[in-house]
């Protein structure tokens, strides 16, 4: 059996040289490499051990001896104890400045290219709207005596523990600045250890609150998760199995949103996926589309479409669009998303449902000829459906990434093995304040 290595106790100190993947501070540290939490570049700080590896340590900076310039006070006061966010010590402009870095960098060490032009990186309107830019999100909540009874909020740092929040920053604040009062709701449940995690889901009117439930809430639990909605002005669901179980305490009026800022508007269930924040997501839709220079007519493949994010608007601009995804319920909801907005013909917007990872060239939907594509994949990207998709010659493909890693491996098939040139590429600061980075890429067909 191998050996533990322990880490070694005490204070050290270590000059930060980059950043990692992740946003913590790179350090060389008698030439091993060490990633310091909290540790920006060009500082130099005194941290502890965390683990010790073979090849790599980790620390956490507990102070800041040389302080870098683009360090600023984070706001939240759970920050090095919550894991919802790992970057709000950075100045907001310099974490775009890392973002494009990420983004760049993988595309050269796994695609081996660069893009002939990097796009201006899409961000919040104004500074406030990297603060309470979350309409999406799944708070854990646990019964904890010692910490005075139920805790909500999201995971500490590197452990199962929920941390107990008392405001978090980045949600929508009309959630945002409610946790106490949902701590208490809980706490006085007959069941309060029994539930597990709280679904959050914002629509601009309105706020749906997903409660999981792991036995049956009583006569009198119902009567007060009521009473916390009325007043709170929320809507009140209960889940207590899989998805398919979530069902309304009261009569909940529909969640929607407008996936461009424009009159379209698309109608969402409490745990469906969709953007988590909604000003970014509707500069990249519009992005988007810009980057397929549409013509009325032009044909459209949309992989991965979801609710309809890019396939209403797409339409809107006289796309003739074929949208697949591989979630039944989200295809439905699709389609009737299509038909409130008044797209009634499936010549001009149809959807399909299709497992994208397993899908072979005699697809149905890959008969019908097409002129362009646009997809948004999951973190795992899109390197399976990639070559049947490169095979029919679309002129342009917009390639929308959650995961630069990825995006990176499917440019280089692209670029390397089917004629593409990444024509453009930027990134669009989704997560304001973590590590996440959100890309575009533009692929156009070589002549």
């Amino acid at each position: 059996m191998r050996k533990r290595r322990l880490p070694p106790q005490g204070e050290f100190t270590a000059e930060i040289l980059d950043f990692d993947q992740e946003g913590r501070g790179f350090a060389r540290i008698d030439g091993k490499a060490t990633f310091i939490a909290d540790a920006l570049p060009g500082e130099r700080v005194r941290f502890r051990y965390l683990h010790a590896g073979k090849d790599a340590d980790e620390g956490q900076c507990v102070a800041v001896e040389q302080a870098s310039a683009d360090r600023v006070e984070p706001r939240c006061a759970h920050f090095g104890i919550c894991g919802g966010c790992s970057m709000q010590h950075l100045h907001a402009a310099s974490q775009i400045v890392f973002k494009q870095k990420q983004l760049l960098d993988q595309l050269e060490r796994i695609g081996r290219l660069r893009p002939e032009t990097i796009a201006p990186p899409v961000v919040a309107d104004v500074e406030q709207g990297v603060w309470g830019y979350r309409r999406r999100a799944r708070l854990g909540a646990k019964r904890v005596p010692k910490k005075g009874g139920a805790i909500v909020g999201f995971r500490e740092r590197n452990t199962h523990f929920v941390t107990p929040l008392q405001r978090c920053e980045v949600l929508d604040p009309r959630i945002g600045e409610k946790l106490p009062a949902l701590r208490a709701l809980i706490d006085g449940l007959s069941i309060p250890d029994r539930v597990p995690q709280v679904e959050v889901a914002c629509a601009a009117d309105r706020v749906a609150l997903v409660f999981r439930l792991l036995d049956p809430a009583s006569e009198d639990d119902l009567a007060r998760l009521a009473a916390f909605g009325a007043e709170a002005s929320f809507d009140i669901y209960l889940q207590t199995g899989g998805p398919a179980t979530i069902r309304p305490l009261t009569p909940a009026a529909p969640l929607e949103y407008s996936p461009d800022g424009s009159g379209l508007r698309l109608r969402f269930e409490p745990a469906d996926f969709i953007q988590v924040n909604g000003s970014i997501s509707q500069q990249t839709v519009r992005q988007a589309l810009d980057w397929l220079e549409l013509s009325v007519g032009d044909r459209v493949l949309e992989l991965f479409c979801g609710l309809g994010n890019f396939s209403l608007p797409l339409a809107a601009r006289g796309a003739r669009v074929m949208a697949v995804e591989g979630e039944i319920g989200l295809v439905q909801r699709a389609r009737e998303n299509a038909r409130r907005n008044g797209f009634d013909d499936p010549a001009a917007l149809s959807f399909e449902k299709a497992d994208l990872f397993k899908e072979g060239a005699d697809a149905s939907w890959l008969q019908a000829p097409f002129d362009k594509v646009l997809l948004d994949p999951p973190r795992a990207g899109a390197r399976e459906i990639l070559p049947l998709v490169a095979a029919r010659a679309p002129s342009r493909i917009v390639y929308v990434s959650c995961h630069p890693g990825t995006l990176a491996r499917d440019a280089g098939m692209l670029v390397h093995e089917h004629g593409y040139r990444l024509a453009r590429a930027g990134v669009m600061d989704m997560f304001p304040h973590t590590s996440h980075v959100e890309s575009m890429a533009l692929f156009v067909r070589e002549a």
